[in-house]
């Protein structure tokens, strides 16, 4: 029996695994839509708007590591895709986006709709093209879902309004898509020069990312080794945290002291598989050796003096056994546990801010009269609570800004606990839609939006998407009524906060209205019990929580030009009047 180009295509994904396509219908995809309603081993779900729909498939790509699929109209529907494929892009994440465009006698008339597709995704994806025609199928959809699944990017793929119901030709088949490429390894010289290196230092930090999210057991052994402290990335956080007597958290604006301090102490920094972008939070003078599986990662933020190209389990087995064979063995354990005892110290006095009984304590009592005057919830508390109330294989989101400083200090990832973000994009709006995505993937787990106030309002219309699916997420919207992230980068720098403060609504009562059950909570002593309701509850649920505006989040260790930055910031927000300057 003949197909159509629009049954072949969605025939192909059923057949490949896939089992979601989100996005919004229009006309140009009619033919692709009508095929997945007659597919049962596909689900549509239609999203409010675009952008979360390539949000929630970047979700599931990330969480599964197998592709996700959007979809998004011509012109405005397409354009509207670009966030969240964004997002998908920078981490590496295997997306195909199926997009609309105008009949083919249209194109490059400037039709009504009409924009061109593969110029505006060529930055964004690892493919992109427009199929014009029938016989250019199936071999065109292989190249693009192969190029996503084996560069662990975005393909696009562009069907005019009058091509996907074409009729494909009689030997046309099904097409069958290459599995993920297997890993590779560094030269024998190569790991011999890293040895060499490693035997010449004397103190070894390992700052380690998500592409050593499979690698637990060798870098345990690793840091056995070389007696190395772990900093971990945010995105390594959710692999390697639990059980870790190595990690000391987080370094950068998000970070503490003993993470920071053990990059600065050592002469050697080993980054295994991490792009970690912060330059200058990378000490300069130091030996340098990377590891990451993509050679053009390598060197690009720090001058890298032995690199190793190559699969991070893979290649951590054969250096450590050639470390054991150089009887290579360290004499650094002193200084690694004096740095994670006084990383736990650090982390002792954060859970204390988190007590809900904090403020009622005469040092709470004397701080709270600086930093939090309103007695509003502690944004510390909701991190904790969190934990305190979760499954250890819950799977949290969190929005770009303030929302993600919490929990990558408080909520630990035990278990099979997943945590993921726009952590490359630092998109706003992300945490809602990737909840969405993961709970469809997911079904039986809890997922928990940890929801920024300014993100989560530029999304709401996505809230009815969760009641409309029964997706039964948990939205925790960090109430504010700022843009806090933005208020302390301004006032690092000196300036006063300007443009920060937000007009809200009532969360708990948006939440109602688009029909999730909701709560606001502004007692520390009644959050957790109102977490727990929501967390074990079978229908999607909001919980606003109105919390500190003014609560101090700075990085781990403060510069003196921050200290004056920040004198000089709350001097002009309390007297705006005054030239400084003179």
């Amino acid at each position: 029996m003949a197909m159509t180009v629009g049954e072949m295509m969605v025939t192909a994904l059923a057949e490949h695994g896939v089992s979601k396509v989100w996005g919004v219908v229009g006309d140009a995809l009619n033919p692709i839509t009508d095929a997945i309603r007659r597919e049962d081993r596909i689900d549509w779900i239609g999203v409010r708007h675009e952008e979360a729909g390539a949000f929630a498939a970047s979700a599931q790509a990330q969480l599964t590591g197998e592709l996700g699929v959007v979809m998004g109209t011509v012109g405005p529907g397409a354009i509207h895709l670009l966030n969240g494929l964004y997002d998908a892009q920078k981490s590496h994440a295997p997306v195909l986006a199926i997009v609309g465009q105008v009949p083919q006698a249209s194109i490059g008339t400037n039709f009504f709709q009409e924009v061109n597709n593969d110029r505006l995704f060529d930055d964004v994806s690892v493919f992109t093209a427009t199929v014009t025609t029938a016989e250019q199928m199936p071999y065109l959809f292989e190249q693009a879902v192969n190029a996503a699944i084996a560069q662990s990017g975005v393909a696009v793929l562009s069907i005019p309004a009058d091509v996907g119901g074409l009729t494909l030709p009689k030997e046309a088949t099904i097409p069958r898509f290459a599995p993920k490429p297997t890993g590779s390894t560094p030269s024998a010289d190569r790991i011999g020069e890293a040895v060499n290196a490693l035997q010449s230092a004397e103190k070894v930090s390992l700052l380690v990312g998500r592409g050593a999210q499979n690698s637990r057991e060798e870098l345990l052994e690793l840091a056995e080794i070389l007696d190395s402290p772990m900093v971990l990335t945010l995105k390594g956080k959710e692999f390697l945290e639990d059980e870790n007597p190595w990690q000391l958290g987080q370094s950068g604006l998000i970070g503490n002291p003993a993470a920071i301090k053990a990059m600065e102490e050592s002469d050697t920094i080993f980054m295994i598989g991490t792009d970690f972008p912060y330059r200058e939070w990378i000490p300069s003078g130091k030996q340098m050796i990377q590891l990451d599986i993509n050679a053009s990662h390598i060197g690009r933020r720090a001058q890298i003096d032995v690199a190793l190209v190559g699969d991070a389990t893979e290649s951590l087995r054969l250096l450590i056994g050639a470390l054991r064979s150089a009887g290579v063995e360290k004499d650094a354990k002193d200084w690694a546990e004096g740095l994670r005892e006084r990383y736990e110290r650090w982390l002792d006095g954060q859970k204390k801010l988190a007590n809900p009984h904090f403020d009622e304590t005469l040092l709470g009592k004397l701080r709270s009269l600086g930093d939090n005057p309103s007695k509003r919830i502690r944004p510390e508390g909701v991190a904790t609570a969190l934990d305190e109330v979760c499954a250890d294989d819950a799977i949290f989101t969190s929005d770009t800004g303030m929302s993600t400083v919490w929990p990558s200090r408080l909520l630990p990832m035990r278990g099979t606990r997943r945590l993921i973000g726009s952590y490359n994009l630092g998109s706003m709006a992300n945490a809602l839609p990737m909840a969405l995505g993961a709970q469809a993937e997911y079904p039986d787990r809890q997922v928990v939006a940890m929801a920024g106030d300014g993100g989560l309002m530029m999304l709401a219309g996505d809230l009815r998407t969760a009641v409309t699916y029964d997706l039964p997420i948990t939205i925790v919207v960090f109430n504010n009524a700022k843009l806090g992230m933005v208020k302390l980068e301004m006032e690092q720098v000196g300036l006063p906060e300007y443009g920060t403060d937000l007009d809200n609504p009532d969360f708990a009562e948006l939440g109602r209205a688009m029909g999730l059950e909701s709560v606001q909570v502004s007692e520390p002593a009644e959050l957790a019990d109102a977490l727990r309701t929501a967390v074990h509850s079978s229908k999607p649920y909001l919980v606003e929580v109105l919390t500190n505006p003014d609560e101090v989040s700075v990085p781990g260790e403060i510069e003196p030009s921050q200290v004056y930055g920040f004198a000089r910031a709350k001097a002009l927000e309390l007297l705006p009047d005054v030239n400084f300057r003179k």
